[in-house]
């Protein structure tokens, strides 16, 4: 017969006593350790074959740099791996000058011709986007893990020509519903292993982020003229040479603008698309800022131009570097766990890809 015992008790603690322990996740920053000195050697090499090779060399030129890029960022202690094979690469290359060739060829030889080439081209666009696509993500892991692409044909003709030429025949009023279709279809038909990823972005949110962007274009164009065409129009009655000047100033004023608002447009797709974009149930975050994107692109011009090109690889470094770092990661619960349920699944999902996914359309 069992004795009291005079110990203290051991009673599991209650369920909400346990919720409060548990550690909580924290979000996981992307990080780039890429360097613009280590890279320059990397493009100039690359360049400087490819000229020699009269090309040929670009596809393995593609594959060192992708893996210098993917092989420098990581999130979660964790870094991305690229495994595009070059010949594929040269392969999709080859393809596509003999398109190219093909379309000027008949084009020079008859209208007729010209027009039944370019239908062609246009008809076999989404095929070939779509197993660029495929190739890209099946070669691309994190952990060791390979992502993937589901996406059908049928979905890529919808989304690689249909939603484009509607948005061209309506003169760019269909555009923000095109572009969310085409990420929507880009993103929610990736994976990472056995785990989708999928997109919350509506239509609503692309047309404000357009109207956006346009609205501070068209105001800054407003600004500029108001600002200009009152005293060029009193110079050019009283100084004609003045009223050239101004009107240069002006145009410069315009041109400059339009470089400014680029910037702007990047970073309010960034991180439109990004904050919309989930992995499973664990969530991305873009904190991309129209100031620092533009200093950044305004910079990097000013270096290639003042370096005649040389400063190149740098201003990739860092413009890689600014988009890279401004995304975090916000998982839902331990990544440790979900990496390991995506490989359990994730590592042979793929397999039968192989042959499938043999060129990679990549201009």
């Amino acid at each position: 017969m069992n004795e009291p015992s005079d110990l203290p008790s051991q009673a599991t603690p209650p369920f909400s006593t346990v919720l409060n322990t548990a550690a909580p996740v924290k979000p996981e920053a992307f990080s780039f350790s890429g360097r613009g000195g280590e890279y320059f050697r990397i493009w100039i090499v690359n360049l400087l074959l490819s000229i020699v090779t009269l090309g040929i060399y670009s596809a393995w030129a593609k594959v060192r740099r992708l893996r210098y890029f993917y092989d420098n960022t990581s999130v979660a202690g964790g870094s991305f791996d690229y495994h595009g094979n070059p010949i594929a690469i040269l392969k999709g290359r080859i393809i596509a000058v003999v398109l190219l060739a093909v379309y000027n060829f008949a084009g020079a030889a008859s209208p007729l011709l010209g027009l039944a080439a370019a239908l062609l081209l246009v008809l076999a666009g989404p095929w070939l986007l779509w197993r660029s696509l495929q190739f890209k993500l099946y070669n691309t892991s994190y952990r060791g893990i390979r992502f993937g692409f589901r996406g059908s044909l049928g979905g890529a003709a919808r989304n690689f020509l249909m939603w484009p030429m509607l948005a061209s025949i309506s003169l760019g009023l269909l555009a923000p519903l095109a572009y969310q279709r085409f990420k929507r279809y880009q993103h929610s038909e990736a994976r990472f292993g056995a785990t989708h990823f999928s997109f919350h972005g509506s239509v609503g949110a692309f047309y404000k982020t357009f109207l956006i962007g346009l609205g501070l274009w068209l105001g800054g164009i407003i600004v500029i003229f108001v600002g200009f065409g009152g005293i060029t129009l009193i110079q050019m009655v009283h100084a004609g040479t003045t009223a050239v000047f101004s009107l240069m100033l002006m145009v410069l004023a315009l041109y400059a603008w339009t470089f400014l608002a680029l910037p702007l447009w990047m970073t309010l797709l960034q991180n439109l698309v990004w904050n919309n974009t989930r992995l499973g149930e664990h969530r991305f975050q873009s904190d991309m800022r129209w100031g620092r994107t533009a200093f950044i692109v305004f910079t990097n011009v000013l270096g290639v131009v003042f370096t005649l090109g040389l400063y190149t690889p740098f201003a990739q470094i860092r413009m890689m570097r600014y988009r890279i770092e401004s995304l975090t990661l916000l998982p839902a619960s331990s990544l440790d766990d979900f990496v390991a349920s995506s490989e359990a699944h994730g590592s042979a999902t793929g397999e039968g890809l192989g042959d499938l996914l043999d060129f990679d359309l990549s201009m």
